[in-house]
């Protein structure tokens, strides 16, 4: 061997030492931003050249190109985090082999990764929508870094229009509906922080699937977690008695009734999804609506085929009864507020009247005798 190649061996050699070294002190005291530059150096030294590539069995081209600039802006570089913190099998060359026969298992692989310090948020994800599909065998169940990213890690909600552009990479369709939607439109096309997400329907970590029968009986909940909202509503000139008509009628009061004492049971009576839809949600107003006038019929018969064109006039939408808007609702209501309790009344008078008279002739029965 020349001397110019154990020399080269020798510096190998050493700095194989300083990367063991830094990295025992980085796991015994925690992240240090100096130890982490001087190990990302060394990393970045092959990692910083745009055509370093690798290609796997399947015949997929994996770039191994890492952009200091990016990574440094992430969250994790921000903090100050080396490479082999997630990296904990690649502390010297060559590194260990790759096994994965595609860029999808690959994925798979290193995604366990992120169990080192997210252990919390793994285990939340445990029996979500995603990891259900993962364990069923659908390799294209979203995992951590489907979702996050790698080495560009964000926090997930700034912007928060990027929540339902995460989304949009497996959800394309349902993306499409959401976008055109009066939630959507705000959100994505406004950048108004005020309406629901993907997330705030679903959840994040605890990802709940639109054919769980309990996301289905407690939506009302969750709509009821900005409509209920009587600051966020008057922001918008939106009246909370939207929830509070609901639950006082037919419908919401067998949905409120079933949470209460049958969760665990599917019950056919509509929920605000079922009326004004799902990802397609438009103001009431819109020709497209489900619930304006032209297009109410529609959604009435999902649940009453048999429905005349007259059906939907007995709905009050979410208004109260008033003088001016439903008046003979609103006066026969008003009629049985004062006959029922006067009927009720007149009739406990009468009972009680009639006791006390029959003990006072029975005292003065006694008397006589």
């Amino acid at each position: 061997m020349s001397l110019a190649g154990k020399k080269r061996k020798v510096q190998i050699f050493y700095c194989l030492i300083f990367i063991a070294t830094i990295a025992a002190l980085t796991r015994a005291s925690g992240p240090s931003m100096a130890a982490g530059n001087e190990l990302n150096e060394t990393c970045l030294s092959c990692h910083s050249n745009r055509d370093l590539q690798m290609t796997l069995e399947s015949g997929d081209s994996i770039s191994l190109y890492i952009d200091a600039g990016v990574f440094e802006g992430s969250v994790h570089g921000e903090m100050g985090y080396s490479c082999n913190e997630c990296h904990t099998e690649y502390f010297g060359y060559p590194h260990p082999k790759v096994t994965a026969k595609n860029r999808r298992e690959l994925t798979l692989d290193m995604y366990p990764m992120c169990t080192a310090c997210h252990r919390k948020q793994i285990m939340e994800i445990q029996g979500n929508v995603h990891m259900v599909a993962l364990t069923a065998g659908n390799p294209e169940a979203a995992v951590c870094t489907d979702c996050h990213g790698t080495h560009n890690i964000h926090h997930p909600a700034e912007p928060r229009s990027s929540i339902p552009q995460t989304c949009r990479k497996c959800h394309a369709q349902i993306y499409g509906l959401y976008e055109n939607s009066v939630h959507g439109a705000a959100l994505i096309g406004e950048g108004n922080p005020d309406v629901p997400s993907c997330i705030d329907c679903h959840g994040a970590h605890k990802l709940i699937g639109p054919n769980n029968s309990l996301m289905h009986l407690f939506s009302p909940k969750i709509c009821a977690n900005c409509h209920g909202d009587a600051n966020l509503m008057e922001k918008y000139g939106i009246s909370t008695e939207v929830l509070d008509t609901y639950i006082t009628d037919y419908h919401g009061t067998t949905v409120t009734l079933f949470q209460e004492v049958a969760p665990d049971q599917e019950t056919n009576k509509p929920v605000c999804i079922d009326c004004h839809g799902v990802h397609d949600i438009l103001p009431p107003d819109d020709p497209g609506s489900h619930v304006i006038k032209e297009n109410l019929l529609d959604t009435c018969r999902k649940c009453h085929p048999d429905a005349t064109v007259n059906f939907p006039a007995s709905w009050l939408s979410h208004d109260n009864p008033s003088p001016r808007r439903w008046p003979i609702v609103y006066y026969v209501t008003l009629f049985y507020k004062v006959l029922i309790p006067s009927v009720i009344g007149g009739m406990f008078v009468f009972v009680m009247s009639d006791f006390f008279r029959q003990r006072i002739n029975a005292r003065r029965k006694m008397r006589r005798e």
